[in-house]
Formats: structure tokens, sequence, C-alpha cells
């Protein structure tokens, strides 16, 4: 019987679907994460029957980082940064998650990717299908759609399978990429003129980000209406008869 690997972006999704799909009747077993576990049961998919293995991520499994020659803060210009070279790498935190995903998939025939259907959802089910690809590079993959978890959607789902957009992925990872270049080099270069001119702690870390410097301008922009606020009289009429 083939088996196939599926993969939501958090435990409760692939525990529902798992429940949803099996009717009830999915067996469950523990991943070297202890917060994404395995839910097994047998489904009739591609016109045979299959073994279906639902597992799970918890978001992103991997993120941008600078390489080790540009780690250090005392080394480094800031200005470099907007050209230095990154990579992109599991995180601590994923390192079981990415245990079990190759401990599974080495034994199953397709990979079907069902996180969230959306542009970061692309991009972690990219996530996914890198780390397995990197054990089993024959792997058949799919991409199920689906806008809410029933019953209907998730049979849906696995009817009309697709593929996974790359383009939309990319544009993820583009937007990660500026965001640390451009992030970096804006927390470093202030950080440091900042501890020259004023003397704080040099543990403080005075950040720079693309969404968050925006953001502090809308508290800055209602911080100074509130304190230039002028009280003016306003009336009203009561008629009673």
């Amino acid at each position: 019987m083939h088996r196939v690997l599926n993969v939501a972006e958090k435990n409760d999704a692939a525990k529902s679907l798992a429940r949803l799909l099996s009717k009830n009747s999915a067996s469950m077993r523990e991943g070297f994460s202890r917060f994404n576990k395995i839910y097994e049961f047998n489904y009739q998919l591609f016109n045979q029957p299959v073994q279906m293995l639902f597992t799970s991520v918890s978001g992103h499994m991997m993120n941008y980082d600078f390489t080790a020659a540009h780690n250090s803060w005392s080394n480094s210009d800031p200005v470099v940064l907007f050209d230095a070279p990154i990579q992109k790498k599991i995180t601590d935190r994923a390192t079981d998650i990415e245990k079990t995903l190759k401990r599974e998939v080495v034994k199953c025939q397709a990979l079907i990717i069902w996180t969230d259907c959306d542009c970061e959802g692309e991009n972690i089910g990219f996530e996914i299908i890198n780390v397995c690809r990197s054990v089993k590079s024959n792997l058949k993959i799919y991409r199920a759609r689906f806008s809410e978890i029933t019953y209907d959607s998730a049979v849906r789902a696995l009817s009309n399978l697709t593929q996974a957009d790359e383009r939309v992925s990319a544009a993820v990872d583009v937007r990660q990429e500026i965001d640390l270049h451009i992030g970096a080099a804006f927390t470093r270069f202030q950080t440091l003129r900042l501890q020259r001119l004023f003397r704080f702690d040099s543990k403080q870390v005075i950040s720079y980000g693309s969404c968050q410097f925006p953001t502090l301008g809308f508290i800055v922009e209602r911080y100074l209406q509130r304190e230039n606020f002028i009280r003016e009289p306003f009336w009203k009429i009561i008629v009673e008869h």
C-alpha cells in the first residue's frame, strides 16, 4: 500500500484534518517534536487505497541570517550589510520537526502540503518541500487548496490537488531578505552611533524594522494628537413635552 505524507501548518490543523478524513478512526503516535504529533489512517486516494500520515510544522521552519563573517557587530561596518551574503537555515526550535519529516517521508511515495492558503503558507510549504526533497528527490508533491477545515472542504481539496506556487513563495523570500538587510544595517548603525553619543548600556539594542518603524510613527502621531488636543465646548438641546 502506498503511503502519503500530509503536512499542515499547525498541529491542531493536522489533528482536525485527520479526524475528519478518517471519520474519527485515525491512530496517533509521537514525532521527535512533542508538539507535533503523527496521525495515521487508511484512505482512498489516486483511485487506490493509501495510508495517510498527517503531521505538522509550527509555522516557519527556517529563517534568513548572515554568514559567520558578518555576525560580529564590532568587525562589520553596518553599510556592508546591505549587500552581505545571507543564508536560509532551519531554526533551533524546528530541528525536531525536521527530523520527523525526514524520517517519515523516506517511507512515503507522495507529499501533500496543507499549509494555510496565503503567501506565508506557500512559503512554509516550500520549506517543507525542500526538507523532504533533501532525503527523497523523486517524491511526488501536491498542494491542497482549502478555505476552511471541514469534511467537505478537505475532501474537495484532495479531489482537486494542485502544485505549490513557487512565485508566491519567492515573493515572501524577497521580503524576508529585504527586511534582514535593511533591519540589520540600520539597527547596528543607530545602536552603535547612539551608544557613542549617549553612553547607554552596551547590551541595549535600538532596533529598526521596515514594519516596526512605520508603526512607531503611528503611535507617536496619536500621542501628539492627544497631547495637543484643545478642549472645545459642545452644546445640545433637549426638548421635553
